[in-house]
This record gives structure tokens, C-alpha cells and sequence, in this order.
């Protein structure tokens, strides 16, 4: 959208709060005017953050996302509306209709994209900060590599239930999320299998566009410099020092990084199975899933029929079956297409 300078000419100046804060001032609201961002993902962390960073008036958003807006995307997710279910509209094109009356001030860039490699490559031109709102960690590894690669810093974030964490990622100083895997408890759950109450991920959303305020305003020692991890319902809160979590031979940030999770032999393998109307995908890292515990996480959801056996997971949605292995591999019946597979697969297993 284009910014109408006339419009807003003899307007009070909406950010007259936000530069009496003295660390950000006239100086830094100038720098937000003139940043750009890459939010990947519009769900209920990408809502929050995509419209915190327009009424801060950062001066241009770049928004991608796969999917639609449906009913249960009410509850948490603050841009859209029943008409946007109604309708199913995608959510990238929703939130920059609602962002766009909130602030026609700021330039939004609206892409409908199952975001890989290669996506990515285009949207980070020109981007100072990527914010992180997927919903699974194959994606947020190919973030940590596009980051680490352009030495664009990234805040990640993630919420189920009542918790929630995030870290911000700074190439060349803090470790990496690829040095973190193993290191710290980064999660598995989906809020499609454990729910999730909007206080958390508004807690993540605070968090997340507080640290990306502070960088594009230039104050980088200002950083919380920790993982923080919280249960608002248990009424814990942990901050982290994982800085000895560095790696020299780490391939997405050592000395010799090769960023594997750019490369095609290293992500999510999306395959089309001739003739069977069937999606297998085989996640970037072989995972150990305890197929009793997913059985009963399903079955509490009450979506659909859940069958089990020593080797696998059956879960039957509507006219679509997942097929779970103890590998992490999943064969998504009733389906040819690749993004509606990924979907289903991230919904349930994250």
C-alpha cells in the first residue's frame, strides 16, 4: 500500500507516546519509519506481533503464510474476523486488510506462500529483522540458516497451553537454534493438541516485539540476552543463560557453516505417492514419537477416530487420514496436495 503523505499532513502525531519513551525518542522513531520486517507466519503470534509493529509504525511489513482463517482461529488470533472464517480467506491477505486500516502509514506485503528455501531467499530482500510465528520447527530451521547466512538477526517464539518461550538469534554473537537442539527443552506440542489461552501468546507477542523494538531502534545492549521460558498457569517463569551452548562445528552458524537446512537434501521431504491419493512426508530430523502418548493427546481432542499398533498411529479426520511411524514419518491420506499435508501434519505433530 502506498503511504498518502497528503492524508496524514496536518494529523497529531500518532507516535507522540512512543517518542516520549526516552530510550526510543525522535531518533529511534525515525529508524522504525525506515525498517523493514519479515514475519513468517499469521496465526496467533504473527497477528500480535504484525500489528504491535504497525501501530509502533514500522515502516514496512512483509507477511507470509499458508493458510486460511477458520473458526478455532478466533479465540487467539486478534486480526481476523467471523467474516474472515466465513469466508476463509488467507490469513496473509487478511491481516493486511486489518493492518492497513490500522495504519495506512505503513507499506504491508502480503505473500500466500508455503515458505521454503527458496521462498525465503525472495522475502528476506532488503529485511532487518525476521520474526518468528510458524508453527513448526522444520520452517524455524530454515529461518536459522537464512539468518545466519545474511547475518539478519531473528526472534523466535513459540506458545502451547500456558507457556511459552523465546530467544533472540544474533549471527556472529549468540548461539544459534541449531546449537540449541538437544541443549535446551524447546517443546513438541501443537496448540491443536494441547490448546492454548490467548494471555500466552499475548506474554510471547510482548516479548518477541519488545526485543525486535529495541534492535531496530538501534539499541542493541538493551537485549534480554536469555531464553525465557514461562507457565502463566503454574505461575513459573525461567530466564536462561545459554550462551556456552555455542558451537564452533555447528554447520548453520561455526566456523565452517554449510546452512544444511537450506540445502533440499536436508528439509521436510514432501512426496506425491502415484496413484494413492496419499502425501508421505519425512520430517528434516528423524524424531522419536511415542505413538501411546500422541493416541492419547488425540483422542482427548475428539476430532476424529485414533487406531494404534506397535509399528503406527492411524488418526481419521473427516475425509483425510494421518498414518503416523515412530520415525516421525506420516503418510496423509485422501489429499494430492503437498501444502494441505504439511498443514495437517504441523497441526497435530508441530
Amino acid at each position: 500500500m502506498a503511504i498518502d503523505q497528503d492524508h496524514h499532513k496536518n494529523q497529531p502525531d500518532r507516535y507522540s507516546r512512543q517518542r516520549l519513551f526516552t530510550p526510543i525518542g525522535n531518533a529511534g522513531q525515525d529508524k522504525l519509519a525506515m525498517a523493514k520486517v519479515l514475519i513468517v507466519g499469521a496465526g496467533a503470534l504473527g497477528t500480535g506481533i504484525a500489528e504491535t509493529l504497525v501501530r509502533a509504525g514500522v515502516g514496512h511489513l512483509v507477511i507470509a503464510d499458508r493458510d486460511y482463517v477458520e473458526w478455532s482461529n478466533l479465540q487467539r488470533q486478534q486480526l481476523f474476523s467471523e467474516a474472515d472464517a466465513a469466508l476463509r480467506v488467507p490469513k496473509a491477505i487478511a491481516a493486511e486488510r486489518r493492518l492497513a486500516a490500522i495504519n495506512s502509514q505503513v507499506r504491508i506485503n502480503a505473500h500466500v506462500v508455503d515458505v521454503d528455501p527458496e521462498e525465503l531467499n525472495e522475502l528476506i530482500a532488503g529485511v532487518d529483522l525476521i520474526m518468528d510465528a510458524t508453527d513448526n520447527f522444520d520452517t524455524r530451521l530454515m529461518i536459522n540458516d537464512i539468518s545466519q547466512k545474511y547475518r539478519i538477526p531473528w526472534v523466535y517464539g513459540g506458545c502451547v497451553g500456558s507457556y511459552g518461550i523465546t530467544y533472540t538469534i544474533l549471527p556472529g554473537e549468540t548461539p544459534c537454534l541449531n546449537c540449541l537442539l538437544g541443549t535446551v527443552p524447546l517443546g513438541g506440542d501443537t496448540c491443536d493438541t494441547v490448546g492454548v489461552i490467548p494471555p500466552a501468546v499475548q506474554m510471547v507477542v510482548a516479548h518477541q516485539t519488545t526485543e525486535a523494538l529495541k534492535l531496530l531502534t538501534g539499541h542493541s545492549e538493551a537485549l534480554r540476552g536469555t531464553l525465557l521460558t514461562f507457565d502463566l498457569w503454574r505461575n513459573e517463569q525461567a530466564s536462561i543463560k545459554v550462551g556456552s551452548a555455542k558451537r564452533d562445528d555447528c554447520l548453520s552458524c561455526g566456523n565452517g557453516a554449510t546452512f544444511p537446512y537450506l540445502s533440499a537434501s536436508s528439509h521436510r521431504k514432501t512426496e506425491v505417492l502415484c496413484g494413492r491419493d496419499t502425501v508421505q512426508i519425512r520430517p528434516a530430523i528423524k524424531r522419536n514419537i511415542h505413538l501411546e502418548a500422541m493416541a492419547e493427546k488425540l483422542n482427548r481432542l475428539q476430532e476424529g477416530e485414533v487406531e494404534i499398533n506397535p509399528f503406527l498411529l492411524s488418526f481419521k479426520i473427516d475425509e483425510r487420514r494421518l498414518v503416523l511411524f515412530t520415525d516421525g514419518r506420516a503418510l496423509i491420506h485422501g489429499t494430492q496436495d503437498p501444502v494441505e499435508a504439511r498443514t495437517i501434519y504441523d497441526r497435530y505433530l508441530g
